[in-house]
């Protein structure tokens, strides 16, 4: 009874790391808004009426770029994650996955913390390596 309690807790996880990612890859676009008003400083379109510094559009640009890269990033290490453990695959992999997911408050950590603990069984253990 236990293995089969096992892999459907691990077949939740997958779909619970699918829907996470998803979420992370929408929230990590916010900061678009960032880069266009950015790029629209750099090309002299906002800012008629007073000068604005080229130096704000380029901060604006790499800061912007950066967050939605990082962002891009872990929502398509999360998703990875998910189809992993549904595949009982790179058990480290998910295990690192499990610990960055509890970098994203509130959501991520509590998926992240129930990772940890399903993949610490023994039994979950045993799964991936067959």
């Amino acid at each position: 009874m236990t293995e089969n309690y096992d892999e459907k807790t691990l077949e939740l996880l997958a779909v619970f790391h699918l829907v996470l990612g998803i979420i992370t890859a929408i929230f990590a676009s916010i900061p678009l808004i960032h880069l266009f008003v950015g790029i629209a400083i750099l090309s002299r379109v906002v800012g008629a009426g007073a000068e604005v510094p080229r130096l704000m559009g380029v901060l604006f640009v790499i800061l912007a770029s950066f967050i939605i890269l990082a962002g891009w990033i872990l929502a398509i290490m999360i998703i990875i994650s998910g189809k992993r453990l549904k595949e009982r695959r790179s058990y480290n992999f998910c295990l690192a996955v499990a610990f960055l997911q509890c970098l994203i408050v509130p959501l991520g950590t509590v998926l992240g913390v129930f990772t940890i603990i399903t993949l610490n069984k023994e039994p979950v253990r045993e799964l991936f390596a067959s």
